[in-house]
């Protein structure tokens, strides 16, 4: 099951609470991930900037849109229960809560008129956006779809520029995404040793670890077409000519499902890296990006308020 949005959480949070006892926050969002089924994975999926998980994120703002509304309330830290208003709106029986049912309460109105701003800073379009954007999703949500455009139209260009560059400039981008990650000891001697081979399909040998204790070998190509099985199974044999146990086939383009297959299937350990996660490495490590400006998600500190 997909992760559900805080307003699909509203109804399932406000009805564990129907009891009227105190609820833990942290306990809540354990029986909320049960009721909805989420698998492990789910659970622990975190937000663009890892700050939080996903789900607890979410789980949260519904807490915060039904406070705001009226229908919980908050005794001590940590802790919700839920209000008479809560109770007769569960009375009603709605087969769903979301933010146009929450509109009937005037705390709410006011709440979200605090968070926009004035209707006459924005066009009709950009008003039926932003409405549209708060109803849907969470701000967090909101950041993190605006995080992913813009990331994946850097990853795009980045991988237009490295199309237009030269091998020997390819060569020396690997080389410094890999000492980036931690492989091949200083920039020095990874230098010395990328592009040295060029044996049966080898194309560069790289060190492990800083000490040197193992070798990976290295097939860099810029690919204009998909690569298939049968490039694979060259840079195989050729790594079994070196007695090697790790390599790593680096191209710009893409692997046919084949070479994939192949590649997960031998007993020789071979990382395949296309195009889109060359790129995506390379934005993580700052490679060929730059940082344009810096945005701090911030909270309540709990600690400063009950010192």
């Amino acid at each position: 099951m997909t992760i559900p949005d805080y307003q699909t959480i509203m109804l399932p949070l406000l009805r564990l609470s129907a009891d009227g006892e105190e609820h833990k926050f942290r306990t809540s969002i354990e029986a909320l991930a049960d009721e909805f089924q989420l698998n492990s994975e789910e659970r622990n999926e975190l937000l663009p900037s890892g700050g939080a998980p996903l789900f607890d994120n979410r789980v949260g703002w519904a807490r915060t849109y039904l406070k705001q509304a009226g229908l919980l309330k908050s005794s001590k830290r940590g802790f919700f229960s839920i209000t008479d208003r809560g109770t007769e709106l569960l009375a009603q029986n709605l087969p769903h809560i979301d933010v146009s049912v929450l509109d009937q309460y005037p705390e709410f109105r006011e709440f979200r008129t605090r968070r926009k701003e004035k209707p006459s800073d924005k066009s009709p379009e950009q008003e039926i956006s932003f409405i549209k954007a708060e109803t849907e999703e969470t701000p967090e949500d909101s950041l993190a779809a605006a995080y992913y455009k813009i990331r994946k139209s850097l990853e795009v260009e980045l991988l237009d520029q490295i199309k237009d560059s030269s091998p020997s400039f390819f060569e020396r981008l690997v080389i410094d995404l890999l000492v980036k990650m931690g492989y091949g000891g200083s920039r020095q001697d990874a230098g010395r040793a990328v592009g040295k081979s060029g044996d049966g399909g080898i194309d560069g040998i790289i060190n492990e670890d800083r000490l040197g204790l193992d070798v990976i070998y290295i097939q860099a190509k810029r690919w204009d077409g998909t690569v298939g099985r049968p490039e694979i199974q060259k840079f195989a044999g050729a790594l079994q000519g070196q007695r090697a146990k790790k390599g790593i086939f680096i191209t710009t383009s893409s692997f046919t499902k084949e070479a994939i297959e192949y590649a997960s299937f031998i007993d020789t350990r071979i990382i395949l890296m296309d195009g889109e996660k060359l790129t995506s490495l390379m934005v993580d490590n700052n490679i060929g990006v730059s940082t344009t400006g810096v945005y701090e998600l911030k909270k309540i500190d709990t600690d400063y308020f009950e010192g």
